[in-house]
């Protein structure tokens, strides 16, 4: 598996929509955002296949539409899903990028932030590879802290408070990141990073 991608790694083109330093696995699942929308909202989710389990194939499976329903039973009612997100940070902090920046991923299903239905039109997917009850480990923090900082420094129309969970903008539909997400971390290392 490639090393994680460092600071100096992380960059956005604007014109093609994709990160620099991540690994590049294009999902079908997306779509051309609405007219004159530029990102203003960074949604933090938590994914494992099967669940509770890390590493593997599987989500990069789901969001190109090939996971096999026989590999193992919890896939059986995902097969024919057509979902993805913008980036997965893995376990070991790799960065996957399966939709570019530019493009509407299809990550947040229902969903409404201040007023505004439909997240996908305006947001950010990033997916943590993990679960709502096991802790997130310090190299994904590390690296959402590095993506969001060059999200936040391409971007000007995201701020950090509009990074937010799954939770938070489907709530009592989805529960990710989970409750050991720690969000005083996260807010405190984009506080502290270089203007």
């Amino acid at each position: 598996m490639p090393p994680a991608a460092t600071a100096s790694h992380l960059k956005i083109d604007l014109a093609t929509g994709l990160l620099t330093g991540a690994r590049q696995v294009l999902s079908p699942f997306c779509d051309p955002r609405p007219a004159n929308f530029t990102p203003d909202l960074l949604v933090v989710h938590g994914i494992s296949l099967p669940p509770g389990e890390f590493g593997g194939p599987w989500i990069d499976r789901l969001f190109t539409g090939d996971l096999p329903g026989s590999a193992h039973p919890s896939f059986e009612e995902r097969v024919g899903l057509r979902v993805s997100a913008h980036v997965l940070i893995r376990r070991d902090g790799e960065l996957v990028q399966y939709v570019p920046f530019t493009l509407r991923a299809w990550h947040a299903g229902v969903s409404r932030y201040r007023g505004r239905e439909g997240c996908n039109d305006f947001s950010i997917g990033v997916e943590l590879e993990g679960a709502d009850t096991v802790p997130y480990t310090d190299a994904q923090y590390e690296a959402l802290t590095r993506l969001a900082t060059a999200l936040l420094e391409s971007y000007g129309s995201l701020a950090p408070e509009d990074i937010v969970g799954h939770s938070d903008v489907a709530p009592g539909r989805k529960t990710d990141p989970g409750g050991v997400f720690d969000w005083v971390r996260l807010r405190s290392a984009l506080a502290a990073r270089s203007p």
